[in-house]
């Protein structure tokens, strides 16, 4: 029988050997390559203990260990190797030695002469992992007993070092890639969505399991005139560094054409001419929601996109009947868009094919579970139905049970909830997926003030009055004689330039809204008055006491706005 034991053993070490090789080969990180040598190494040398460290920017990075107490090995986390004793340098640095005993190694390694008492290692065959002719990490297998190794076994020692050296290799290279894919991606996203008095929001992107290419999957949101909001969310199709670089591009260039406060479908048609001027290979989907806590009205586009999910304050949702528009890059303009109204305190969801159609579902499918999703759970009822079993849901259509719970959950809430549904298993996505959900708030009627003046040289009077009255009632008493300076001004213009009715709006939001609408579609631009000109200062004047201003396109002409801040401790500010 011992005869047997003997002749098995060395085919059992072929085997494990096999198997080590096998885990190498699809180790694809760094710690993965740890995992797999730890797990390995110990059975495959009867060891008590082995650890793993990477050298990065010459630092030891404890990369994995099992046999060792943490904080005995913790110590050399992160510390420069130069500034370590010469024998501790050594040691981590990997210098190839076979130590048979712990009075060998204190006497090996004096600056570290407590570590067999404190690991209970008695043995150890200290390993330097080389690549490429370059030192990229070292290895420690330890022995809980004294261990004289044979020249066969510091052979297979040697040679299992080498196997793991080229894997750390490889696998530092994909860590590289996927951190330069990650900042490329953090880079291209916002870093912080803005806080806005019209809507809640928060996001969420999950980028494929390779995670070595960005994606092309983005979301924004972006404020405008009026404490108006427009939300985005799209997607480039492919992955790849070119085609995070069309994202960048087509987030920027509609941030800036938002900015300019063009109509909708004019700001996708000029999308459209971006994506086209990429090339053949370059398309994109997309869908807009700009949102006005006035009116409470949406104005909605999308390109080739899924329709957001509304979910009423009542816990009930429902997909908008949107046009159909071809993706961007393929479309023929106009672009249609549509209206609708919702109330105060909507949760609107916006998000990337790559969210619901994750875990082979078809889109309708994933369409009904993130409908389902983002309705609140009825308090002690256990009759709603299974994710799985919802109705894929066609435009305009609703699902749901009534809830006023919906309103209390946070945005961060709902997102956390919604990728914990739809994506589970987040370690085997083939898709990146982005979500955007935000809560709206409609301004309330008395931060609203309207008047209407008639087209004659008495109504810049009439404004300065009423907006001396309005400010008071509002307790902004500081900004009243820029504001009467602002309207005085613009209303003069219309009077002078412009033709009526002449309307002028006031709003109190996060700002102070200064608007005068006019019936003239021409639009007012700054420009450089002589020293003998008696006009053209009017815009210079407003543009200096005011944090911000601009003009947009109405169904009946055009408004011009202006923003000031409020005073400290005021409401909104």
């Amino acid at each position: 029988m011992e005869e047997v034991a003997a002749e098995s053993a060395p085919v059992e070490r072929v085997s494990e050997i096999a198997e080590m090789t096998r885990a190498l080969a699809g180790a694809v990180t760094g710690h993965d390559v740890a995992d797999v040598m730890t797990a390995h190494m110990a059975s495959l040398f009867d060891a008590k203990g082995v650890g793993v460290w990477a050298h990065e920017d010459g630092r030891a990075l404890l990369m994995g260990s099992a046999g060792y107490s943490k904080e005995s090995l913790r110590r050399f986390e992160g510390v420069r190797i130069t500034e370590l004793p010469s024998s501790a340098q050594s040691f981590i640095e990997g210098t190839l030695a076979f130590v048979s005993s712990a009075e060998e190694f204190i006497a090996r390694y004096p600056a570290i002469a407590d570590l067999p008492a404190a690991t209970g290692i008695q043995a150890w065959a200290i390993l330097p992992l080389v690549a490429s002719g370059r030192t990229v990490g070292g290895a420690c297998v330890g022995y809980g007993l004294p261990h004289s190794f044979g020249s066969e076994e510091r052979t297979l020692l040697t040679a299992m070092s080498g196997m793991v050296a080229q894997a750390l290799e490889r696998a530092r290279l994909y860590d590289a890639e996927h951190r330069r894919a990650q900042e490329l991606q953090r880079g291209l996203l916002p870093r912080h969505l803005p806080t806005l008095p019209a809507v809640t929001t928060a996001a969420r992107y999950q980028p494929a399991c390779d995670g070595t290419d960005a994606g092309g999957d983005w979301y924004d949101v972006i404020p405008l005139s009026a404490e108006q909001v427009a939300l985005v969310v799209g997607d480039v199709m492919g992955h790849g560094v070119s085609e995070a670089v069309a994202m960048g591009r087509l987030r920027t260039a509609g941030r800036t054409l938002a900015d300019l406060e063009q109509p909708l479908d004019e700001l996708f048609f000029h999308l459209n001419e971006v994506v086209s001027g990429l090339g053949d290979g370059f398309y994109a989907t997309c869908l807009c929601i700009v949102y006005d806590p006035v009116s409470r009205m949406c104005q909605a586009i999308t390109a080739g996109h899924p329709p957001p999910v509304i979910l009423r304050p009542d816990g009930t949702s429902y997909f908008p009947d949107l046009p159909v528009n071809p993706p961007l890059g393929a479309a023929t303009p106009p672009f249609d868009t549509a209206e609708f109204s919702l109330p105060d305190g909507t949760t609107i969801a916006l998000y990337t094919d790559g969210l619901v159609e994750s875990g082979g579902l078809d889109i309708d499918e994933g369409m009904g579970r993130l409908a389902h999703c983002l309705r609140p759970a009825r308090s002690g009822s256990s009759s709603d139905p299974d994710p799985g079993s919802d109705p894929g849901p066609g435009p305009g259509s609703g699902s749901g049970s009534g809830s006023t719970e919906s309103a209390t959950e946070t945005p961060d809430a709902l997102c956390d909830r919604v990728i914990a549904g739809l994506l589970p298993d987040r370690g085997s996505l083939s898709d990146d997926s982005a979500l955007l959900v935000a809560r709206t708030h409609a301004l309330a009627a008395e931060d609203i003030s309207c008047l209407r003046l008639q087209n004659d040289p008495t109504a810049a009077g009439q404004a300065r009055r009423h907006v001396r009255a309005q400010l008071t009632a509002w307790g902004l008493d500081e900004v009243i004689m820029t504001t009467e300076l602002v309207v005085s001004e613009l209303v003069s213009n219309v009077v002078r330039h412009a033709r009526g009715p002449i309307t002028l709006r006031l709003l109190r939001g996060r700002t102070l809204v200064c608007e005068v609408a006019d019936a003239s579609p021409v639009m007012p631009r700054i420009r450089r008055a002589a020293d003998t000109d008696e006009g053209g200062r009017g815009l210079q004047l407003i543009a200096a006491v005011s944090s911000r201003w601009g003009a947009r396109y109405t169904a009946s002409g055009k408004c011009i706005w202006t923003e000031q801040p409020l005073p400290a401790g005021v409401l909104g500010a």
